[in-house]
C-alpha cells in the first residue's frame, strides 16, 4: 500500500547519472599545429525529444590554434548519446601528432637531421634547410661537427600557443657519413694532418 507510493516518488528524484566521457583522437600534422586550422567533425548521436528517440547529425567545430601540442584536450559537453535517466557523456578530443617526414617536435622546438660527409664535418660546410613554413635558408656551419653538435636557428620553431608571434627554435642535428674505405695513401695523409690536431 501506502509506503510503496512514497518509495516510487523518491526513485524519480534520484539524480541522473552522467555517462563516462568519450575520448577520441584528433590527429594533426605539424603544419596544422603551426598555422592553426579549423576542423569540422561530423557526429551522429541519439537524442530524446519528449519520449521520442531519434538519431541526429551534428558538426562539431574545433579551432586548432597555432602552437597546440600533442595531448591538448578539447571538450564538447554532453554531446554523447542520450538515454533515459542518464546525462549524456562529454566528448573529449585529444590532439595527437602525425609523423612528419622531415621534422620532429620537442616542445616548442623543431628538430631536423641533415646528412653531411666526414670531410664536411671536419672542414666546415654550408647546408640548405627548408623550414616548416617553407622558407629556404642557407646555413653556414664553420664549426667542426661532432656527432653531438647541434646548430640552433633561433625563432624558426613552432609558435607558442599563448603568444603565437613568439616561436621556438629549429635545432639541426647531423648524421655524419663516413667513407666506405680509404687507400693507404689517403690514410697516410690523414694521419699526417690529424695526428697533430688538438683534441
Amino acid at each position: 500500500g501506502h509506503g510503496h507510493g512514497r518509495q516510487q516518488q523518491q526513485q524519480q528524484q534520484a539524480p541522473r547519472k552522467k555517462a563516462d566521457p568519450i575520448e577520441q583522437v584528433l590527429r594533426l600534422t605539424l603544419e596544422e599545429m603551426y598555422y592553426g586550422v579549423q576542423k569540422n567533425l561530423k557526429l551522429t548521436r541519439t537524442v530524446y525529444r519528449g519520449n521520442q528517440e531519434s538519431r541526429i547529425s551534428e558538426t562539431l567545430t574545433i579551432d586548432v590554434k597555432p602552437g597546440w601540442k600533442k595531448g591538448t584536450k578539447i571538450t564538447f559537453p554532453e554531446k554523447g548519446d542520450e538515454a533515459p535517466g542518464v546525462i549524456a557523456a562529454d566528448i573529449i578530443f585529444v590532439v595527437d601528432e602525425k609523423r612528419h617526414p622531415q621534422f620532429e617536435r620537442d616542445g616548442n622546438d623543431l628538430i631536423k637531421t641533415i646528412a653531411v660527409d666526414l670531410h664536411e664535418a671536419l672542414l666546415g660546410t654550408s647546408v640548405k634547410v627548408y623550414t616548416l613554413n617553407g622558407k629556404s635558408l642557407e646555413v653556414l656551419v664553420p664549426e667542426i661537427i661532432s656527432p653531438q653538435y647541434v646548430k640552433v636557428l633561433v625563432g624558426e620553431g613552432m609558435p607558442l600557443s599563448k603568444s603565437p608571434n613568439t616561436k621556438g627554435d629549429l635545432k639541426i642535428k647531423f648524421d655524419i657519413r663516413f667513407p666506405k674505405e680509404l687507400t693507404a695513401e689517403q690514410k697516410e695523409s690523414i694521419k699526417a694532418v690529424l695526428g697533430s690536431a688538438k683534441y
